[in-house]
């Protein structure tokens, strides 16, 4: 892993720019040349910032995202298990891509729509780059692991046997395991008149054999199918007594494979081949006409198993007759189908991780640790109206917020609890302080986002749970995802009510706040408690937009307010003012924004993007975004925090914000922006959440104009890894291991 001996290396700021307070520039990324691939021909003269040429297609882009990821896998520098991990979370990434993404393209194909986004890519086309991409991106994953990863293991000891390379005890064992634990429950059906082509789940591990020979009753169609019930674990570790390594697994597809005669008696197999298919998983409500938006997506749910088919993912042993006849019952073809060498569901490698106990092929533990002096404090309520409190996740706990809510549940003066849960886990310890708390005659209002995707049916849940005992759900506002993330505590004090207030860039999931990168809130601000208040009042009852004095709000304010604070930019350079713009999101892909940042760069302002997924922004070109930089961190934590920093001619102005620079978050979503006034404050952020990462030179990426990203070279002779910096400037003795 990348080494911590030094401090990020930041440039000295202009003398105007307090020290403390300055962001540290970076270098800006080269400039491509003319010929390059893709890269627009815009010359300096050209004005035009609505020219398609100035944009990256957001697909594309996506997918360059899992490469980076991928690329992580094949990092020499990260623990073995940790890089089997990256390469089963490309996999996962993938195929969501294709459940929405792709999903999203054929039906605008079906639908002879037009193309949408600012590049004005056909959906035709579109769809022909993402695949020509992802079969690279296919290719390679599967070269890594064959190639890498399995025999890396094998030196650690750790072996996946492969069905024609088990010892003749291990083959007793597994044969004795399939016919006890996995035979009884399969299924296999022979094609004929009386028997269709069966209906395959998404992502379901499913075998197409081909059969020679009459059957009892004389059937003699050629082919069956057998679909893998998901009851049956994919990945079975072999016992000790008959392995010659520490740790040795076979794959369950492995196992069918070596005993599928087993299931035809009489007949003869001519071929075995696993395939998985990939369906359409995007959810569709009307929500304008649904009386009850929770019923409608419960009986929506279970289609997100039958959709359309998007991909086939098939043995690249698999003999054309049968692709053929595949791509035909699934309506796919040839640019659909994705040969491997290897199981269909990489992903499924990822429970290796926690089968196999080797400390040193993981990264060394690390739990957030609760900042020193709220530790000292056992009532959350005094300290907070004492003192904002800002957390920086996974770097510190998250027990804070969790702690400040269960005293809320008790707490006698306490009166009421709102908070919007846009994804939690299954099990949380905050939705059983709300229950507490509904229990004990608060107040209690959950703004539940059922539509969160792939977390509707565990939103369904949770919001029956919180009715169940008495709480106030709704569900946000209708064509507009709740996805702030706020929490307000309205508490009877000496002096009145006092409301008390979360706000942050992340997730109420206690599990990911070990994971992402994120900031926390915690405020008894009066500004900002009101701001809260409205906005919750705007989630849960009709009424006219309340003005809001310190928060900015998607789908009113925000988008309006970003614009005016890259123009108010442009203005300072003009009048030769400090003019810089430092950015952090997940995804950039707004066009008004890139535009207005293309005319940032043109005026002069410096500007560093940090965008960890998609951006549809060209840096470099010249005459346009020469002052641009753009990149890409991929490290241990998911990179998570939105963070917008405005030069502001000094006065420098920051927010965190749960929303990204998309049209989504900024029209089709109610989102907050939270300003950081106070300078302390400021500076964390500005110090932690930017500089730090504009000199990471270990885990950096820098996009290309011409859409390609390359890893960010070293400045000297060690990394700067920013993660890795603040887990040793902001941890030490944990004190909450449990968190």
């Amino acid at each position: 892993m990348a080494t911590r001996s030094r401090s990020p290396r930041a440039a000295t700021p202009p003398e105007e720019v307090p020290a403390e307070t300055a962001v540290a520039p970076v270098e800006p990324a080269p400039t491509p040349a003319p010929g390059a691939p893709g890269l627009p021909r815009v010359g300096a003269a050209r004005r035009d910032l609505a020219d398609p040429a100035l944009y990256i297609n957001r697909e594309l882009s996506q997918l360059e995202f899992n490469f980076r990821v991928l690329a992580q896998a094949e990092d020499p520098r990260v623990p073995l298990l940790e890089r089997l991990r990256y390469l089963a979370i490309s996999s996962t990434n993938l195929d969501e891509f294709f459940e929405i993404r792709v999903a999203g393209l054929r039906e605008q194909l079906a639908y002879s729509v037009n193309a949408i986004g600012p590049e004005l890519l056909s959906p035709q086309e579109a769809l022909a780059r993402v695949s020509q991409r992802a079969h690279e991106l296919v290719d390679r994953q599967y070269r890594v692991l064959n190639d890498e990863l399995l025999p890396a293991m094998v030196e650690e000891g750790i072996r996946i046997r492969k069905r024609g390379d088990l010892t003749p005890d291990q083959r007793e064992w597994v044969n004795d395991h399939f016919s006890h634990e996995v035979l009884p429950v399969l299924t296999p059906m022979g094609l004929d008149p009386a028997h269709p082509f069966p209906r395959i789940l998404n992502k379901a591990l499913t075998f197409i054999i081909s059969l020679d020979g009459p059957d009892a009753f004389g059937r003699d169609s050629g082919i069956a199918v057998l679909q893998v019930p998901r009851c049956l674990p994919r990945l079975i570790a072999l016992p000790k007594d008959v392995s010659e390594s520490s740790h040795e697994f076979v794959l369950l597809s492995s196992v069918i494979h070596a005993h599928i005669g087993e299931l035809f008696p009489g007949m003869r197999v001519t071929g075995c081949h696993q395939f998985r298919v990939t369906r359409d998983s995007d959810l569709w409500v009307d929500e304008e006409e649904s009386q009850d938006l929770l019923a409608a997506l419960k009986g929506e749910l279970p289609n997100r198993k039958w959709g359309e088919a998007v991909r086939i993912e098939v043995d690249d042993k698999c003999k054309t007759r049968i692709t053929k006849f595949l791509l035909q019952k699934f309506n796919l073809t040839r640019q659909d189908m994705y040969r491997v060498n290897g199981p269909v569901n990489l992903h499924r490698l990822d429970a290796i991780y926690d089968l196999v106990d080797r400390p040193d092929l993981k990264f060394p533990p690390y739990a957030p640790v609760v900042p020193p002096e709220v530790a000292r404090s056992d009532d959350m309520f005094d300290f907070i109206r004492r003192n904002d409190l800002l957390l920086h996740h996974p770097f510190q706990s998250f027990m804070p917020v969790v702690d400040l809510l269960n005293q809320a549940a008790v707490d006698k003066d306490v009166l009421a609890i709102k908070m919007t849960l846009y994804r939690t886990g299954a099990e949380s310890p905050l939705i059983d302080a709300l229950i507490q708390a509904a229990r004990n005659g608060k107040e209690v209002t959950a703004v539940v986002e059922l539509r969160a995707r792939f977390d509707e049916e565990r939103n369904i849940h949770l919001a029956t749970r919180l009715q169940e005992v008495g709480a106030t759900v709704a569900y946000g506002i209708v064509g507009h995802k709740t996805h702030a993330k706020m929490l307000l505590i309205v508490r009877r004090e000496a002096n009145g009510l006092r409301r008390y207030v979360h706000l942050g860039t992340g997730n109420y999931h206690i599990r990911t706040t070990r994971q992402y990168t994120d900031f926390s809130l915690l405020t008894a601000g009066r500004r900002l408690g009101e701001d809260v208040h409205n906005l919750f009042l705007q989630l849960t009852s009709p009424g006219k937009v309340r003005p809001l004095r310190k928060l900015l709000q998607s789908p009113f304010t925000l988008h309006e307010r970003v614009i005016e604070l890259i123009d108010e930019e442009i203005e300072h350079a003009k009048g030769g003012a400090p003019a810089r713009i430092v950015a952090k999101m997940n995804a950039l892909a707004e066009p008004k924004v890139i535009q207005a940042l293309y005319r940032a760069s043109q005026a002069g302002v410096q500007i560093d993007l940090i965008v960890r997924g998609v951006c549809c922004l060209r840096p470099g070109i010249p005459g346009i975004s020469a002052n641009i930089t753009v990149r890409s961190i991929v490290g241990r934590f998911l990179e998570h925090s939105r963070i917008f920093y405005f030069r502001a001619g000094g006065a420098d102005i920051v927010f965190c914000s749960s929303a990204d620079w998309m049209a989504r978050n900024f029209f089709r979503r109610t989102e907050s922006a939270f300003p950081l006034d106070s300078t302390p404050l400021r500076n964390r952020v500005v110090g932690e959440g930017l500089t730090v990462y504009l000199a990471d030179d270990a885990q950096a990426w820098t996009l290309d104009a011409d859409g390609t990203y390359a890893r960010v070279p070293p400045r000297g002779d060690q990394h700067v890894c920013a993660q890795e910096l603040l887990m040793q400037r902001l941890g030490g003795a944990a004190t909450d291991e449990d968190a």
